[in-house]
């Protein structure tokens, strides 16, 4: 028996990761999941955070994840999200400025549908934020 799994991370925009992964560490809906190769099988939900992905490779990855779902079997989990970027692929400037756009846009008056686009923009943004200056460390 393998001691790693098959990692796929998919978002609107198509495939978004994929690793052979030892262990991965995610935030599900009920606090932080921690899955190994040979897992129970699982459905769950994850929120916005930051995955960390230990490799076959024994390399540490981080993502920031949105929210989605997650599918784990005993030698695979599939995660369907609205947002997954590597931290190492993460525009500091550019999110900042999305950081900035959004809060500006809160202050216009806007529609209660309108907010609620403007604060998951937001959130997404402050997540990578997050990751990123974390990992910079």
């Amino acid at each position: 028996m393998t001691d790693t799994m098959k990692l796929e991370i998919v978002t609107p925009e198509g495939v978004a990761y994929t690793a052979d992964a030892r262990t991965v560490t995610m935030p599900a809906v009920d606090g932080q999941i921690g899955v190994f190769a040979r897992h129970v099988p699982l459905l769950t939900r994850i929120e916005l955070g930051e995955i960390l992905v230990r490799t076959s490779a024994g390399a540490e990855e981080v993502l920031a994840v949105g929210d989605g779902l997650v599918l784990v079997t005993g030698d695979h989990i599939g995660i369907v999200s609205d947002m997954a970027i590597e931290a190492t692929k993460i525009d500091e400037a550019k999110v900042e400025e999305a950081r900035q756009r959004a809060l500006a846009r809160l202050r216009d008056k806007i529609s209660d549908e309108e907010i609620a686009t403007v604060n998951a923009s937001l959130a997404r943004a402050l997540a990578q934020l997050h990751v990123k200056k974390r990992r910079a460390r």
